[in-house]
């Protein structure tokens, strides 16, 4: 069923840091170990848990990365079916009252968020409509997982420094095998990228 309010897709975004290019070095950490580490900064219990949104890709630019309100995020993340998140563990948190935290089981206590709409002032994230996995890391390959920029100039940019890492790459192995086998080293960029837009 295809719905534009629902999606299979959940994405952890970067954290913003000082500007966009230290949200884009997060990036190509992540890409580069190939995994996120967990936090527990925002979780009650402090439950170490990697975090993510299932906010259709065309509502984020209106809601969760609105600059104006919602700035915890940065346009940099990468994005992962619903399935295989579910399949590792993770599950949309509970939005509740603080008090009802502790009717939670402990073992499910990491899926609690605050919620108090009726409080002065209302206490709701419900618009980051988050998903979490506990975890201390979650590893991931790259025909896992997707890469989301927040344009095309970036996207660029990201295959362009993977072009160059391997072009220094096969160069250094030029130095003590034949050409051809050197750029046998080469690996192509693993990555699909998505574009929030231009």
């Amino acid at each position: 069923m295809t719905r534009a309010d629902i999606s299979d897709k959940l994405v952890h975004f970067t954290s913003p840091g000082d500007d966009w290019e230290e949200a884009y070095r997060r990036l190509k950490s992540i890409l580069s170990s190939q995994r996120i580490i967990a936090g527990n900064e925002k979780v009650k219990g402090r439950h170490l848990c990697v975090c993510f949104t299932e906010a259709p890709l065309l509502s984020l630019h209106g809601g969760l990365l609105n600059p104006t309100n919602y700035s915890r995020y940065s346009p940099f993340g990468v994005i992962f079916d619903k399935k295989w998140v579910f399949e590792k563990g993770g599950r949309p948190v509970i939005y509740q009252s603080e008090a009802e935290y502790y009717d939670l089981p402990e073992s499910l206590r990491w899926r609690h968020v605050r919620y108090e709409p009726a409080n002065s002032p209302a206490i709701d994230f419900s618009w980051e409509r988050e998903w979490r996995i506990p975890c201390t890391e979650l590893q991931f390959r790259s025909n896992e997982a997707a890469i989301i920029v927040p344009t095309s100039d970036w996207a660029d940019r990201l295959i362009g420094e993977h072009e160059r890492e391997q072009d220094y790459r096969v160069q250094m192995y030029s130095l003590v095998l034949d050409e051809f086998i050197a750029e046998q080293y080469r690996d192509h960029f693993p990555w699909r990228i998505t574009v929030l837009g231009d």
